[in-house]
């Protein structure tokens, strides 16, 4: 049999009808506790912005909150969308949790804006940040900035001047990059630094990109070794009918989001299944469910299983995409606490 990869969770922090934005995160608290409870390597954060159905807009604020409510498992972002801010203040953000986490914390960078245009020009307004084309030297900087040593800015004048993200760092959060395309690989690869895939909404160029990234890996005193785990849509149910019902709000959410449709709350799983028919909305369903692990303990396991095989990986990070039924309580989500749990006990 093929060995188990270890597993890690991604969390947007959903929104479902009926959830305050308090709901919702009283939910993905209760699941970060089960993951970290069940053995899971990571808890993660995404970061969007001006979505009616995620609420995981600030993942420093989620991370302090999840770091200091559980014990042993890594808590980071996955990712914080650096475009959308200054690395000074990334660093520093990170810099703290680790004071407050030592040992746990990771930092995962993406180069998308997480938004819509006009998100993207209000989270930039205060600065020029955003300019996408110095990305590499905005994660170069970041990385000095977090270091013990810190940076050195040379000011107009010919003067040194020596900049820290925190005073005396005992250590540093782990840095990952994260991408979906060519580049983002071999920027990885170049800086040595550990790479994501986004294979839960970019499943396209997964074997090329993992090739580049592998091949021209450039070794660094952190990483001498090239290293990467898989993010995957999961909706795990002790029979197939209730998980493929579960990750029904989620795919109808996501068909809106890749046809241009207004956004809302997700829907609970009777919205979902009393909605009516839709051939463009459903054809895109059927293309996402491809990647899409859904099914019962057994059968997700072995896809989760061949998935690692596949890109040669030793870890997946499960984004656990399971819905809720309108009688469930508002501030938890039985579907993604089930996931978590049926997918330990097969593959823990």
């Amino acid at each position: 049999m093929t060995a188990s990869p270890r597993l890690s969770v991604l969390d947007l922090v959903p929104v479902r009808t009926g959830q305050t934005s308090t709901d919702a995160v009283a939910a993905s608290v209760a699941l970060a506790r089960a993951a970290d409870r069940l053995g899971y390597e990571r808890y993660w954060f995404a970061e969007h912005h001006n979505m009616p159905a995620v609420a995981s807009t600030t993942p420093p604020v989620l991370i302090a909150a999840i770091a200091a409510k559980t014990e042993r498992i890594r808590v980071g972002s996955g990712g914080v969308m650096l475009p959308n801010h200054a690395p000074l203040v990334v660093a520093e953000q990170f810099a703290a949790l680790e004071a407050l986490a030592p040992g746990r914390i990771d930092l995962g960078i993406g180069r998308a804006p997480g938004s819509d245009p006009v998100i993207s020009q209000l989270l930039r307004i205060s600065g020029p940040t955003a300019d996408v084309d110095r990305f590499p030297d905005h994660i170069a900087d970041i990385l000095s900035l977090l270091s013990p040593e810190g940076a050195t800015l040379r000011l107009t004048s010919g003067r040194e001047y020596p900049i820290t993200a925190t005073p005396a760092a005992a250590a540093t959060p782990t840095v990952w990059l994260l991408g979906s395309s060519d580049y983002s690989a071999k920027l990885a690869a170049q800086l040595g630094l550990p790479y994501v895939f986004a294979y839960h909404f970019a499943g396209d160029g997964l074997e090329r990109a993992l090739e580049l990234y592998r091949t021209e890996y450039q070794p660094s005193e952190a990483h001498p070794a090239p290293r990467t785990l898989l993010p995957v849509n999961a909706s795990v149910a002790p029979t197939a009918e209730e998980a493929s019902e579960r990750a029904l709000p989620q795919l109808r959410s996501m068909a809106r989001l890749r046809t241009n449709r207004p956004m809302r709350a997700l829907e609970t799983i009777e919205e979902s299944l009393a909605a009516p028919h839709d051939s463009t909305g459903e054809e895109v369903i059927a293309g996402m469910r491809r990647r899409w692990i859904i099914g019962d303990a057994p059968g997700a396991a072995a896809e989760i299983r061949r998935l690692a095989e596949r890109a040669g990986v030793d870890e997946i990070m499960v984004v656990p995409i399971g819905g809720s039924y309108a009688s469930e309580p508002a501030d938890a989500t039985p579907g993604r606490v089930q996931t978590l749990e049926l997918l330990a006990a097969e593959l823990g």
